[in-house]
């Protein structure tokens, strides 16, 4: 069926930064993706939910999954967040036939049955995987060899192992994959595994959610990266959003662009920065945009 998906936005990459969702979309029809979105999925909980009621958060998961089952395509994501969760809520049902029951009794109601027939993805995996590497430095049109960018995985594309799996999650290479075939520099820095500080922020905000991260922006920073990029909207919206309350926090100016993945990858394809939302940034862009013009 070719790069077919039934694609799950998530709430951050379409309610609060738009520009990452419309980037994406732009850029996986270049890529030849073809996604489906699912218009009636609901939040994936990112971990409040489950900590208030796993199994609420089990059963919305599995509508989630049921959806894609129902269009008999994988799920794919754009958020890291959103990867862990429905992964985890596969990885129990999959293995807990009575909870699997349960849940289904639940969805029922809606004419809904969870079977476990579709697979849950990310966007960069399907970049590296679906599309191909070599297939992706065939359709660069606008090499960015002139950027340093510094990789930032986060968390939850690379933990816990046992449900993401996809590489090494000590020495990940798939961002860097991704940065070499559009032409870029990947910078290695002491942060880019680190957490962004977005799930703690509304408990911990001044001790440690602008710590974390005004520590990767600078991490960064240090390594002398024109901008940093990341396959989570959440990220995206901590590292750009909340960046320079972090650079008070700290006392030093900062001021490092954040890139959500599609968004670097579609400059290299020749879409225009303002098609890509970069003008929609906290961080200034600017520079990145006269290097591109």
């Amino acid at each position: 069926m070719g790069l077919r998906y039934a694609f799950y936005t998530g709430c951050s990459a379409k309610g609060v930064a738009p520009e990452l969702y419309n980037s994406t979309k732009l850029v996986a029809e270049k890529l030849g993706m073809e996604l489906i979105e699912l218009e009636a999925a609901t939040c994936c909980g990112a971990g409040a939910v489950q900590e208030k009621d796993e199994f609420l958060a089990l059963t919305i998961n599995a509508r989630n999954l049921a959806l894609a089952e129902e269009v008999d395509a994988d799920l794919l994501t754009i958020c890291n967040t959103c990867t862990m969760m429905l992964r985890e809520t596969k990885f129990k049902l999959d293995n807990d036939p009575e909870l699997k029951e349960a849940v289904n009794e639940v969805l029922k109601e809606a004419g809904l049955e969870y079977k476990g027939t579709s697979e849950i993805t990310h966007f960069l995996w399907e970049v590296i995987d679906g599309v191909g590497i070599d297939n992706l430095k065939a359709m660069v049109v606008r090499p960015l060899e002139e950027f340093n960018i510094a990789p930032f995985y986060g968390c939850h594309i690379i933990r816990p192992p046992y449900l993401i799996g996809y590489e090494d999650p000590d020495n990940p290479k798939s961002l860097e994959m991704v940065i070499e075939a559009v032409g870029g520099k990947p910078v290695d820095h002491e942060a880019k595994l680190a957490c962004c500080g977005f799930h703690s922020f509304w408990s911990a905000e001044d001790k440690v959610t602008l710590k974390l991260t005004a520590m990767d922006a600078q991490s960064a920073k240090k390594e002398q990266a024109d901008f940093m990029v990341t396959p989570c909207p959440l990220c995206h919206t901590q590292l750009d959003a909340m960046q320079e309350e972090a650079e008070q926090k700290i006392g030093v100016k900062l001021g490092i662009p954040i890139l959500h993945l599609p968004q670097m990858i579609g400059l290299a394809l020749g879409f225009k920065p303002k098609e890509l939302g970069l003008d929609k940034h906290v961080i200034s862009t600017e520079e990145i945009i006269r290097k591109v013009a």
